[in-house]
């Protein structure tokens, strides 16, 4: 057991330190607070969800900051983003914090009388289907409601700007400040047809030895006119421009699946899209190179643009499952 002198330092001249890296003792209400502001990206929706006043919340979270010696959060010009620390701080309470929550009916809690509103998440038809909604299928059980809306990437970041949307998965990272953008998943783009087209070809050991010369004759099948995904690939693995127009062209990955699937001709798809088809025989890998083309996709959320909780939770639990991904 450790003494303490007259001054309230343990013995050795060093103050007790807690398991937040500050002092022992946290006020747990400074933590609710943190958390709140947290999870809005802002002061103002933070005190509205609180029920206290923004001055207060302002000086709550400075006053956490002093006990903890760590910046939390960076001001912006509208609301504010978390600090490096900050994401670890929540990561470490919000669990056992919600769970006080669910018993002392407080923020958060299953006891509110107003649910949240819904959050409105937004992206690529595909991933939100066969990746992202069920991720969050844990979180809906909870009690999280969702509006979702599938769409290209342009569109939907200029909607979020907007307002419309709380979270857009994007195919890219946007330019500019005006939008958080965190790294959520990586997709491997593949080259694949139909046995029948396989067989036709030679396999993946005629692509080997004559490269993409070995498709002429084969439709292409795309999702845009402009091919994006396959110019992609040629470039990136036969390090040549695309020279071709697709036969078809469908905006609904899905749609491409299934055409090359029944004979139609060939695309380049993410390959968790065709992962069981691959695995079937139902489609061919043509073509399996050292460096596939890789693609990022980002979780995007306007900074201090929501005072539901609910969008932070949702944010956060897509960046974790997504790391299964």
């Amino acid at each position: 057991m450790r003494h303490r002198d007259s001054n309230g330092e343990a013995e050795g001249g060093e103050a007790e330190r807690g398991p937040l890296g500050g002092s022992a003792q946290v006020d747990l209400n400074l933590l609710r607070t943190f958390l709140a502001v947290y999870r809005t990206g802002s002061f103002t929706a933070a005190a509205r969800l609180l029920g206290l006043s923004q001055p207060t919340v302002t000086t709550q979270i400075r006053a956490l900051e002093r006990q903890l010696d760590r910046e939390l959060f960076q001001r912006l010009a509208r609301g504010v983003a978390p600090a490096p620390y900050a994401d670890e701080l929540a990561s470490r309470i919000v669990e056992p914090l919600d769970a006080l929550a669910g018993v002392t009916g407080g923020p958060g809690g299953p006891s509110e009388v107003h649910p949240a509103e819904p959050v409105h998440l937004a992206g690529p038809a595909e991933l939100l289907t066969h990746r992202v909604m069920p991720g969050l299928a844990p979180l809906v059980d909870r009690g999280v409601r969702l509006r979702i809306t599938p769409g290209l990437t342009e569109p939907l970041l200029a909607e979020l700007r907007a307002g419309r949307y709380d979270l857009v998965v994007s195919t890219y990272r946007p330019r500019g400040r005006a939008l958080a953008a965190a790294p959520l998943a990586d997709e491997e783009f593949v080259l694949v047809t139909s046995p029948v087209w396989a067989e036709r070809l030679g396999g993946p050991a005629r692509i080997a030895a004559d490269g993409p010369a070995a498709l002429h004759g084969v439709p292409l099948v795309a999702y845009a006119d402009d091919v994006p995904i396959v110019r992609r690939y040629w470039r990136h693995v036969f390090g040549r421009r695309l020279v071709r127009h697709p036969a078809v062209t469908m905006p609904d990955l899905n749609a491409v699946k299934a055409a090359v699937a029944g004979g139609t001709g060939f695309s380049v798809l993410p390959r968790y899209l065709c992962a069981a088809e691959l695995a079937s025989g139902a489609l061919v890998l043509l073509d399996d190179p050292d460096d596939p083309p890789i693609n990022t996709g980002f979780l995007v959320q306007r900074p201090g643009s929501s005072g539901n909780p609910h969008v932070a939770l949702v944010r956060d639990h897509l960046l974790q499952t997504a790391r299964d991904w």
